[in-house]
């Protein structure tokens, strides 16, 4: 049995319970909307590792039976909120209901995609581009700093040519950094940013599931394609292929964070390098899925299922 933690709310989660549905893999979702209202976990140690069960509205799974769990936490977005709980309460309850989960999750034998260690690189990006060059990817020149002037230094160092994002797992925009933001620059004394030069060419995201990987190519104007549209930009996406020492690099990546699921962002420049910039431990594949047919969602599916004995072919999409 296959338990899929989440939330209908979350449209990715949505396709992974229709993908193992249309395959007649057997499936159970602790929808996190209306967890622990509706559902019961009860486990305790066995032998060096959890027993018990998970209950929920109509079924029961032991956990010795389930063979694969599917993760992907809610924000305070799609969740009921217990009459009861003030308002300003919903975060602490929340964090206390997945940590619940995590500790449960992070200690069942079957594949877990992912568990909760895997994802921690990502709160860090300067420490997750250490990882990505130990295992052969190429980064671009960052720097992290809190000081105007060296920030001022590194802008002129890359050419005036440099981008500015999230120091932290949290989803930023990125944007370039032109003149009109310099005199905005004493603003980092209040908190560490993190600048990169400018990389050109085209993005490109692999997936990687188990040792399987899918790669789409996106072309775009927009420095942030996720966000190509509201700058009045087009984006175009097509299924690829990258180099098989690429391959190679992304798939050692995500074992060296134990990972059984990545979304790896990559960028290929006129002269044929690929950059990495960041790995997502949870990544969208939907919006990618939708636009090259790539069957990343049934991949996954087969390795909940399966395990890494899934069969090289994956079941075609619909």
């Amino acid at each position: 049995m296959i338990l899929v933690v989440g939330g209908l709310a979350d449209r990715v989660t949505e396709l992974v319970c229709a993908r193992l549905a249309y395959l007649g893999y057997p499936y159970r979702l602790l929808d996190l909307g209306f967890y622990p209202e509706r559902f019961r976990v009860a486990w305790s140690w066995e032998s060096g590792t959890p027993g018990g069960y998970i209950e929920g509205p109509g079924w029961r799974v032991e956990l010795d039976n389930v063979t694969g769990v599917y993760v992907r936490y809610l924000g305070a977005e799609g969740r009921t909120l217990p009459p009861e709980v003030p308002p300003g309460s919903a975060p602490a309850l929340y964090f206390e209901y997945d940590s619940g989960l995590m500790a449960l999750l992070d200690e069942l034998p079957c594949p877990i995609v992912n568990r909760t260690a895997g994802g921690t690189s990502n709160g860090s990006k300067a420490y997750q581009a250490l990882l990505v060059r130990e295992c052969g990817l190429l980064t671009p020149a960052t720097l992290v700093t809190n000081d105007p002037d060296a920030a001022r230094r590194f802008y002129e160092e890359c050419g005036r040519d440099v981008v500015y994002k999230s120091l932290s797992g949290i989803r930023s925009i990125v944007r370039r950094l032109g003149r009109e933001h310099l005199e905005r620059l004493p603003l980092v004394r209040h908190g560490p940013v993190q600048f990169q030069a400018f990389v050109p060419g085209d993005n490109v995201r692999v997936h990687t599931v188990g040792d399987r990987v899918f790669a789409s190519r996106v072309q775009s104007e927009a420095v942030d394609y996720r966000y190509g549209g509201r700058e009045g930009h087009d984006v175009t996406m097509e299924p690829t292929s990258v180099p098989a020492a690429v391959e190679d690099a992304c798939v050692r990546l995500a074992r060296r964070l134990n990972l059984l699921l990545t979304g790896i962002d990559l960028k290929l420049t006129p002269d044929g390098d690929y950059y990495c910039f960041e790995v997502n431990p949870s990544p969208g594949f939907l919006y990618y899925e939708q636009h090259t047919r790539q069957p990343i969602s049934a991949a996954l599916a087969e390795l909940l299922r399966y395990g890494f004995t899934a069969c090289a072919e994956t079941v075609p999409m619909p």
